[in-house]
């Protein structure tokens, strides 16, 4: 009875992680799109030039 638990411990763990790390691949995705959006529309300076669309 105990090895079919653990197994089914260790199936349970796997699956969570593989979740999880499929939400992180789509976070990631949406991270970059926005990031790539913010760095073609970014506005321009008073000089003309192209300012920094973020802050740091």
């Amino acid at each position: 009875m105990v090895p079919v638990l653990l197994v089914l411990l260790l199936a349970l763990i796997l699956f969570g992680v593989g979740f999880a790390i499929k939400v992180l691949w789509w976070i990631a995705l949406a991270v970059l799109v926005i990031w790539l959006l913010g760095f073609l529309v970014r506005g321009t300076t008073a000089a003309g030039g192209r300012g920094r669309w973020y802050r740091w």
